[in-house]
């Protein structure tokens, strides 16, 4: 049936298939709201390199092919602020996103032992927040990002512990 994907922690070789996924899947976030200008679209290859520096990234992988990633960073608050979940469109919708979530999170557990998990998606992106609720995850305002309403979710770490 052909290979399994595999999820690690990205380095910097990872940098420009990361960047090129980002980009081929933010294009329909932005198409829902018309602006192609959202930070998914315009960070720079130097951008990502310096969050590759500083956060935890993972990517899926299917053979060499980045075909899904995740961000996240603790911060000294103790909240693991998670971004940018992505998966190559031919591949969404079987599990990988839920899977690339949980691995961020328990990622994050082991190093930082965060107290809650937060996150941000737009408020008309429906299958992003189906998957959020289905992991846990409930709305705890909104945010506005240019013409974008963004929805933040997050969950206590305690939650977290008691469903991983």
């Amino acid at each position: 049936m052909g290979m399994s994907v595999t999820i690690s922690a990205a380095d910097e070789r990872d940098a420009e298939q990361i960047l090129k996924l980002q980009y081929l899947c933010f294009q329909s976030e932005a198409e829902l709201y018309g602006d192609y200008r959202i930070e998914p679209l315009v960070q720079t290859l130097d951008d990502l390199r310096a969050e590759l520096a500083a956060s935890c990234v993972l990517v899926a992988r299917l053979g060499e092919e980045v075909v899904g990633t995740v961000r996240g960073k603790v911060d000294a608050e103790g909240t693991a602020r998670i971004g940018r979940l992505c998966v190559h469109p031919r591949l969404q919708g079987h599990g990988l996103g839920g899977r690339l979530l949980a691995a961020i999170e328990n990622r994050l557990a082991a190093e930082h032992a965060p107290r809650r998990y937060h996150l941000v998606t737009g408020g008309r992106s429906e299958g992003n927040l189906r998957l959020y609720r289905r992991s846990g995850y409930a709305p705890v305002g909104t945010e506005r990002d240019r013409q974008v309403t963004l929805i933040a979710l997050a969950k206590d770490a305690a939650e977290y512990a008691t469903s991983a």
